[in-house]
């Protein structure tokens, strides 16, 4: 483990502490403070990163920004995901269910197969965990002409259902 590291390991609960004043959790504050000591570690090995000031002082700026990038990052993840009361659903758990998924899963199949030939090789590529910003850089297409076919072709699915 390198030098830098423990040094900022050994002010451990000061960067707690700075997660804590974002408002979150202990649970969670320590959570992106790991995610933090990854993120440093990474960037010092790969990249050779310096953050001391000097021999002894760590950069407080730069693992400040680190923190609150994550903090950003967890918010915006979050805010993306809808809470729904179980109760809302309940009467779905105690009978049978009235979808047909073997037919869902045909119309799907079907749509997937009558979508224009680009926005399905682009939907199956990013569908089968190749990012949007990796296939515009491999394919050399720019990012928005990608996001917006894999959009149009999310569009259509979702109609058939």
């Amino acid at each position: 483990m390198s030098k830098e590291i423990v040094l900022i390991f050994k002010k451990h609960q000061t960067w707690v502490d700075i997660v804590s004043s974002f408002g979150v959790t202990k649970e969670t504050a320590e959570d992106i403070t790991q995610e933090m000591y990854i993120k440093i570690h990474k960037s010092i090995l790969k990249y050779g990163q310096d953050i001391m000031y000097d021999k002894n002082e760590i950069n407080y700026y730069y693992i400040f920004k680190t923190l609150n990038s994550i903090f950003i990052d967890l918010k915006r993840k979050q805010k993306n995901h809808n809470n729904v009361q179980i109760e809302e659903y309940e009467h779905c758990l105690n009978g049978q269910l009235d979808v047909d998924f073997d037919e869902t899963y045909n119309r799907i199949k079907q749509g997937i197969g009558n979508l224009e030939w680009y926005q399905r090789f682009v939907f199956e590529t990013i569908q089968s965990g190749e990012s949007i910003a990796e296939f515009s850089r491999n394919s050399q297409v720019p990012y928005y002409t990608v996001y917006n076919a894999y959009q149009r072709a999310r569009e259509e699915l979702k109609k058939l259902l």
